[in-house]
Protein backbone atom coordinates (compact mmCIF):
# COMPACT_ATOMS: atom_id res chain seq x y z
CA UNK A 1 0.00 0.00 0.00
CA UNK A 2 1.11 3.55 -0.48
CA UNK A 3 -0.48 6.21 1.23
CA UNK A 4 -0.81 10.30 0.39
CA UNK A 5 -2.42 13.09 2.09
CA UNK A 6 -4.83 15.87 0.89
CA UNK A 7 -3.89 18.83 3.26
CA UNK A 8 -7.17 20.48 4.26
CA UNK A 9 -7.50 23.81 6.43
CA UNK A 10 -7.48 22.03 9.90
CA UNK A 11 -6.93 18.31 8.57
CA UNK A 12 -5.02 15.65 6.46
CA UNK A 13 -7.06 13.04 4.72
CA UNK A 14 -5.57 9.73 4.37
CA UNK A 15 -5.49 8.40 0.93
CA UNK A 16 -4.33 4.78 0.46
CA UNK A 17 -3.69 3.64 -3.04
CA UNK A 18 -2.25 0.20 -4.13
CA UNK A 19 1.51 -0.73 -4.21
CA UNK A 20 2.88 1.16 -7.29
CA UNK A 21 4.19 -2.82 -8.79
CA UNK A 22 0.09 -3.80 -8.38
CA UNK A 23 -1.81 -4.07 -12.10
CA UNK A 24 -4.45 -1.91 -12.44
CA UNK A 25 -5.76 -3.57 -15.08
CA UNK A 26 -3.50 -6.48 -17.69
CA UNK A 27 -0.24 -4.89 -18.34
CA UNK A 28 -0.88 -1.51 -16.70
CA UNK A 29 0.55 -0.41 -13.09
CA UNK A 30 -0.48 1.61 -10.56
CA UNK A 31 2.80 3.25 -10.38
CA UNK A 32 4.22 6.00 -7.62
CA UNK A 33 1.11 8.26 -6.88
CA UNK A 34 3.53 11.07 -7.21
CA UNK A 35 4.83 10.34 -10.76
CA UNK A 36 3.37 12.22 -13.27
CA UNK A 37 1.71 10.72 -14.99
CA UNK A 38 1.14 7.30 -13.68
CA UNK A 39 -2.39 5.95 -12.69
CA UNK A 40 -2.04 6.30 -9.20
CA UNK A 41 -1.34 10.15 -9.90
CA UNK A 42 -4.51 10.53 -12.02
CA UNK A 43 -6.46 8.50 -8.98
CA UNK A 44 -5.24 11.16 -6.59
CA UNK A 45 -5.95 13.89 -8.36
CA UNK A 46 -9.75 13.15 -9.06
CA UNK A 47 -10.13 11.80 -5.21
CA UNK A 48 -8.36 14.72 -4.05
CA UNK A 49 -10.64 17.29 -6.13
CA UNK A 50 -14.05 15.81 -3.91
CA UNK A 51 -11.96 15.77 -1.04
CA UNK A 52 -11.61 19.52 -1.01
CA UNK A 53 -14.99 19.96 -2.97
CA UNK A 54 -13.69 20.96 -6.28
CA UNK A 55 -17.11 20.04 -8.20
CA UNK A 56 -16.50 20.37 -12.10
CA UNK A 57 -19.90 21.91 -13.80
CA UNK A 58 -19.18 20.49 -16.92
CA UNK A 59 -22.42 22.37 -18.72
CA UNK A 60 -21.31 25.38 -20.88
CA UNK A 61 -24.90 26.58 -21.73
CA UNK A 62 -28.38 27.20 -20.18
CA UNK A 63 -30.20 24.58 -23.10
CA UNK A 64 -29.18 21.38 -25.54
CA UNK A 65 -29.05 24.04 -28.19
CA UNK A 66 -26.51 26.36 -26.27
CA UNK A 67 -24.35 23.65 -25.40
CA UNK A 68 -24.09 22.09 -29.37
CA UNK A 69 -23.23 25.62 -29.94
CA UNK A 70 -20.63 26.43 -27.22
CA UNK A 71 -18.68 22.99 -28.27
CA UNK A 72 -19.31 23.58 -31.98
CA UNK A 73 -17.77 26.65 -31.73
CA UNK A 74 -14.68 25.41 -29.58
CA UNK A 75 -12.31 22.45 -29.83
CA UNK A 76 -9.59 21.77 -32.56
CA UNK A 77 -7.82 24.38 -33.47
CA UNK A 78 -9.42 27.13 -31.45
CA UNK A 79 -7.84 28.13 -28.21
CA UNK A 80 -11.15 27.05 -25.27
CA UNK A 81 -11.12 31.20 -23.94
CA UNK A 82 -11.82 32.42 -27.73
CA UNK A 83 -14.93 29.50 -28.49
CA UNK A 84 -16.20 30.31 -25.57
CA UNK A 85 -16.01 34.20 -26.34
CA UNK A 86 -17.00 33.55 -29.15
CA UNK A 87 -20.65 31.26 -27.92
CA UNK A 88 -21.05 34.46 -25.43
CA UNK A 89 -20.72 36.92 -28.60
CA UNK A 90 -23.67 34.54 -30.43
CA UNK A 91 -25.29 33.81 -27.65
CA UNK A 92 -26.27 38.30 -26.88
CA UNK A 93 -27.21 38.20 -30.42
CA UNK A 94 -30.16 36.08 -30.09
CA UNK A 95 -28.13 32.58 -31.98
CA UNK A 96 -29.88 30.17 -29.84
CA UNK A 97 -33.21 31.61 -29.04
CA UNK A 98 -36.49 29.81 -30.97
CA UNK A 99 -35.98 31.37 -34.66
CA UNK A 100 -33.09 29.93 -35.99
CA UNK A 101 -30.53 32.34 -37.87
CA UNK A 102 -29.81 31.56 -41.18
CA UNK A 103 -26.06 30.67 -42.10
CA UNK A 104 -24.61 34.09 -43.82
CA UNK A 105 -26.66 35.65 -40.28
CA UNK A 106 -24.13 33.63 -38.38
CA UNK A 107 -20.94 34.03 -40.59
CA UNK A 108 -21.84 37.67 -40.15
CA UNK A 109 -21.64 37.56 -36.27
CA UNK A 110 -18.59 35.36 -36.39
CA UNK A 111 -16.94 37.55 -38.29
CA UNK A 112 -17.07 40.64 -36.16
CA UNK A 113 -14.42 41.33 -34.04
CA UNK A 114 -14.11 40.40 -30.42
CA UNK A 115 -12.82 41.84 -27.20
CA UNK A 116 -10.39 40.11 -25.50
CA UNK A 117 -7.55 41.72 -22.79
CA UNK A 118 -8.03 44.82 -24.44
CA UNK A 119 -7.82 43.46 -27.76
CA UNK A 120 -9.91 42.59 -30.70
CA UNK A 121 -9.50 39.49 -32.13
CA UNK A 122 -11.38 37.63 -35.00
CA UNK A 123 -12.73 34.29 -34.71
CA UNK A 124 -10.90 31.26 -37.17
CA UNK A 125 -13.18 29.56 -39.14
CA UNK A 126 -16.48 32.00 -39.29
CA UNK A 127 -17.60 30.38 -42.49
CA UNK A 128 -17.52 27.06 -41.91
CA UNK A 129 -18.70 27.10 -38.26
CA UNK A 130 -21.57 29.43 -39.16
CA UNK A 131 -22.42 26.33 -41.68
CA UNK A 132 -21.96 24.10 -39.61
CA UNK A 133 -24.05 25.65 -36.72
CA UNK A 134 -27.20 26.52 -38.48
CA UNK A 135 -26.99 22.81 -40.01
CA UNK A 136 -27.06 21.55 -35.76
CA UNK A 137 -29.76 24.32 -34.99
CA UNK A 138 -32.05 22.90 -37.63
CA UNK A 139 -32.06 19.61 -36.59
CA UNK A 140 -32.25 20.54 -33.02
CA UNK A 141 -35.45 22.25 -33.85
CA UNK A 142 -37.00 19.72 -36.29
CA UNK A 143 -35.99 16.32 -34.73
CA UNK A 144 -36.31 15.60 -30.67
CA UNK A 145 -32.79 14.67 -28.87
CA UNK A 146 -32.37 11.27 -27.25
CA UNK A 147 -31.38 12.36 -23.92
CA UNK A 148 -31.55 8.63 -21.78
CA UNK A 149 -27.76 8.09 -21.94
CA UNK A 150 -24.85 10.04 -23.43
CA UNK A 151 -23.73 7.58 -25.59
CA UNK A 152 -27.87 7.74 -27.31
CA UNK A 153 -27.38 11.10 -27.29
CA UNK A 154 -23.89 10.69 -29.03
CA UNK A 155 -24.48 8.52 -31.51
CA UNK A 156 -27.64 11.23 -32.85
CA UNK A 157 -25.45 13.79 -32.38
CA UNK A 158 -23.22 12.13 -34.85
CA UNK A 159 -26.05 12.57 -37.74
CA UNK A 160 -25.45 16.13 -37.83
CA UNK A 161 -22.75 17.38 -40.44
CA UNK A 162 -19.96 19.01 -38.90
CA UNK A 163 -20.15 17.16 -35.65
CA UNK A 164 -17.92 14.47 -35.30
CA UNK A 165 -16.81 11.56 -32.51
CA UNK A 166 -15.06 14.18 -29.88
CA UNK A 167 -17.41 16.83 -30.58
CA UNK A 168 -20.10 14.92 -30.34
CA UNK A 169 -18.49 13.07 -26.52
CA UNK A 170 -17.73 17.10 -25.65
CA UNK A 171 -21.74 17.86 -25.90
CA UNK A 172 -22.99 14.34 -24.55
CA UNK A 173 -20.16 14.84 -21.36
CA UNK A 174 -21.10 18.58 -20.91
CA UNK A 175 -25.06 18.05 -20.97
CA UNK A 176 -26.09 14.67 -19.42
CA UNK A 177 -22.64 14.72 -17.45
CA UNK A 178 -22.23 11.20 -18.84
CA UNK A 179 -19.75 8.86 -17.83
CA UNK A 180 -20.26 6.16 -21.03
CA UNK A 181 -18.72 8.85 -23.48
CA UNK A 182 -14.67 9.58 -23.45
CA UNK A 183 -13.44 12.90 -25.03
CA UNK A 184 -10.35 11.65 -26.68
CA UNK A 185 -7.87 14.61 -27.74
CA UNK A 186 -4.64 14.77 -27.85
CA UNK A 187 -3.78 15.20 -24.49
CA UNK A 188 -5.84 12.40 -23.61
CA UNK A 189 -3.98 10.46 -26.00
CA UNK A 190 -0.66 10.93 -24.23
CA UNK A 191 -1.54 10.15 -21.15
CA UNK A 192 -3.19 7.00 -22.21
CA UNK A 193 0.45 6.17 -24.05
CA UNK A 194 2.32 7.26 -21.14
CA UNK A 195 0.34 5.16 -18.88
CA UNK A 196 -0.41 2.53 -20.95
CA UNK A 197 -3.74 2.61 -20.81
CA UNK A 198 -4.42 3.35 -24.19
CA UNK A 199 -3.31 1.62 -26.97
CA UNK A 200 -0.48 3.83 -28.92
CA UNK A 201 -0.89 2.46 -31.89
CA UNK A 202 -4.56 3.05 -32.55
CA UNK A 203 -5.94 6.71 -33.68
CA UNK A 204 -8.71 7.84 -33.31
CA UNK A 205 -9.54 8.92 -36.44
CA UNK A 206 -9.93 5.44 -37.54
CA UNK A 207 -10.80 3.55 -33.66
CA UNK A 208 -12.36 5.99 -31.57
CA UNK A 209 -14.92 3.64 -30.47
CA UNK A 210 -12.12 1.10 -29.30
CA UNK A 211 -9.91 3.90 -27.54
CA UNK A 212 -12.66 4.91 -25.80
CA UNK A 213 -13.63 1.34 -24.60
CA UNK A 214 -10.22 1.36 -23.34
CA UNK A 215 -10.65 4.89 -21.25
CA UNK A 216 -13.90 3.72 -19.93
CA UNK A 217 -12.22 0.29 -18.70
CA UNK A 218 -9.41 2.06 -17.01
CA UNK A 219 -11.77 4.49 -15.06
CA UNK A 220 -13.56 1.63 -13.97
CA UNK A 221 -10.44 0.28 -12.80
CA UNK A 222 -9.63 2.67 -11.08
CA UNK A 223 -12.90 3.34 -9.35
CA UNK A 224 -13.73 6.87 -10.60
CA UNK A 225 -15.90 8.60 -12.78
CA UNK A 226 -14.81 8.66 -16.11
CA UNK A 227 -16.56 12.57 -16.58
CA UNK A 228 -14.31 13.23 -13.52
CA UNK A 229 -11.08 11.31 -15.25
CA UNK A 230 -11.33 12.46 -18.50
CA UNK A 231 -11.66 16.60 -17.53
CA UNK A 232 -8.41 16.20 -14.88
CA UNK A 233 -6.27 14.41 -17.31
CA UNK A 234 -6.91 16.45 -20.18
CA UNK A 235 -6.51 20.25 -18.18
CA UNK A 236 -3.08 18.72 -16.21
CA UNK A 237 -1.80 17.65 -19.15
CA UNK A 238 -2.71 20.62 -21.07
CA UNK A 239 -1.19 23.12 -17.81
CA UNK A 240 2.25 20.68 -18.35
CA UNK A 241 3.67 21.31 -21.68
CA UNK A 242 7.01 21.11 -20.58
CA UNK A 243 6.58 18.32 -18.10
CA UNK A 244 4.75 16.82 -20.61
CA UNK A 245 7.41 16.72 -23.36
CA UNK A 246 9.94 15.99 -21.21
CA UNK A 247 8.11 12.92 -20.14
CA UNK A 248 7.12 11.90 -23.34
CA UNK A 249 10.90 11.24 -24.76
CA UNK A 250 10.55 8.37 -22.32
CA UNK A 251 8.42 6.75 -25.27
CA UNK A 252 9.88 4.15 -27.60
CA UNK A 253 10.35 5.69 -31.48
CA UNK A 254 7.17 5.14 -33.36
CA UNK A 255 4.20 7.04 -35.05
CA UNK A 256 3.09 8.23 -32.18
CA UNK A 257 6.05 9.40 -30.74
CA UNK A 258 7.00 11.26 -33.82
CA UNK A 259 3.32 12.37 -34.75
CA UNK A 260 2.47 13.66 -31.18
CA UNK A 261 5.82 14.87 -29.21
CA UNK A 262 5.66 18.30 -28.68
CA UNK A 263 8.45 20.90 -28.23
CA UNK A 264 10.40 21.72 -24.83
CA UNK A 265 10.05 25.09 -25.79
CA UNK A 266 7.27 25.91 -24.63
CA UNK A 267 5.41 27.96 -22.14
CA UNK A 268 5.88 27.51 -18.79
CA UNK A 269 3.83 25.18 -16.54
CA UNK A 270 0.89 26.08 -15.24
CA UNK A 271 -1.25 25.99 -11.76
CA UNK A 272 -4.70 23.71 -12.35
CA UNK A 273 -7.40 25.79 -12.22
CA UNK A 274 -10.77 23.67 -11.86
CA UNK A 275 -12.41 26.38 -13.49
CA UNK A 276 -11.26 25.76 -17.16
CA UNK A 277 -12.43 22.16 -16.79
CA UNK A 278 -15.35 22.56 -18.62
CA UNK A 279 -13.50 24.25 -21.67
CA UNK A 280 -12.15 20.68 -22.39
CA UNK A 281 -12.02 20.45 -26.24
Amino acid sequence: MQRAYVMLESMAVCVDLPTPETEVMPGVQWGQVEAFPSPAYWAYQVIARRIEDRSINYRLGRTLREEVGACLLGGHGIPARIGLLAFEHLKAKGAFDSSDPDEATLRDWLSEPIEIDGKRVHYRFAAQKARYLAGALEALATEPSPENSGRELRDWLLGIPGIGFKTASWIARNWLNADDVAILDIHILRAGALAKFLDAELTVERHYLKLEQQFLAFSKALGVRASELDAVIWWEMMASPRTVATVMESLPDGKFKQKHAISRFLPKDRDTDSLQLALIG
